[in-house]
């Protein structure tokens, strides 16, 4: 039976912010196809996306980039059994690229549209990487625009259980990046710098400490940060760019994984994944493995490929809405400020 099974191929379209993706998968979970075209070089000369760049850009880019992955997964849209895009959350203009594109190749084709939640994909993401993680688990969302909790409790069964106040953990690396002059997009050159960096050299605070408090916010933290630089700048002391970088991001991973393991016990699962753009820190990766396995819980992270936007993840969340009939009509619309868990 097996030898016959005809996979299921979803294709899906991700254009929620600066990058244009395609990817074509084969029952949720074998990556057969997954392009990313990246506007990084475009945006670093403004330090930050530029959301009408972006925009123009996607338009530019999506049809090659479909093209492109129908290619590279030897396959026609024949062959496709559901076509899914990110519809939200993200910038306006980007997302309505792609879903203005994904329309019309469902109109074109009478293959059935999914309209997929972003936040959802990158949790998402995990499948592809790990083929035996099954939920439920506890999901740790972090990236530019979001830190949230989420208790997985199926494929299309999602709770909330505390998200940003204000700075996402992403968000606060690239500002406090762009203050210290390093490269956009900072994550990743905050996370190189602190290697070399005394994690305990300046006392950060940790906002909202509570045992039961899933609520996050960065804010307060990015601030005592420029604080620190600009009273050194006034005083014209030398810092050591270093350590200023290791105790940033030491106070983010801290409030990370402390909230990440106390909700996982308050809902008594034992598997933690990451999710999201800064799921790729490797020192949020390391203490997080170290912090899990001390407390007995699995840990899940995806390939650093499949943290940032891309189309894979988005069709592996579209085939299990696929599964169960959760279709969009031609009427869907971008919704720059979706939320998680909702439609």
């Amino acid at each position: 039976m097996q030898e016959n099974h005809k996979p299921c191929l979803t294709l899906a379209l991700e254009t929620s912010c600066d990058e244009t993706s395609a990817a074509v998968v084969a029952d949720g979970r074998v990556i057969l196809s997954n392009v990313i075209s990246s506007q990084v070089p475009v945006h670093q000369k403004y330090g930050g996306v530029v959301p009408e760049i972006a925009s123009r850009k996607h338009i530019e880019n999506v049809i090659p980039v479909v093209d492109q992955a129908l290619r590279d997964a030897g396959v026609t849209f024949n062959d496709i059994s559901a076509i899914g895009v990110t519809y939200g959350p993200g910038l306006v203009g980007a997302l309505l690229v792609g879903v203005s594109v994904a329309k019309a190749l469902s109109f074109a084709t009478g293959i059935p549209l999914v309209g997929v939640n972003h936040l959802e994909g990158h949790i998402f993401a995990n499948f592809l990487a790990h083929t035996k993680l099954e939920p439920p688990f506890m999901a740790l969302v972090v990236s530019g625009g979001h830190t949230s909790l989420v208790h997985v409790k199926g494929y299309n069964e999602f709770e909330l259980l505390g998200q940003t106040r204000d700075d996402a953990a992403g968000e606060a690396f690239d500002k406090v990046a762009r203050v210290m002059k390093l490269p956009y997009p900072g994550g990743p050159y905050i996370d190189r710098l602190a290697l070399t960096g005394n994690p305990e050299a300046i006392a950060f605070p940790r906002a909202l400490p509570g045992k039961d408090s899933f609520e996050f916010s960065f804010s307060g933290l990015k601030s005592a940060v420029l604080n620190y630089l600009n009273s050194a700048a006034q005083k014209e002391e030398e810092i050591n760019k270093a350590d200023v970088a290791a105790s940033f991001q030491a106070a983010i991973v801290d409030v990370l994984i402390s909230k990440s393991l106390q909700a996982a016990t308050n809902c008594g699962v034992k598997q933690i994944v990451l999710a999201g753009g800064v799921a790729a820190n490797s020192s949020l990766k390391a203490k997080m493995e170290s912090a899990c396995q001390k407390a007995g819980f699995s840990l899940y992270f995806p390939d650093i490929i499949l943290c940032t936007d891309n189309a894979a993840m988005i069709a592996c969340r579209a085939y299990y809405q696929h599964l169960v009939g959760d279709y969009a009509d031609l009427h869907l619309n971008a919704k720059p400020s979706l939320k998680l868990g909702n439609r």
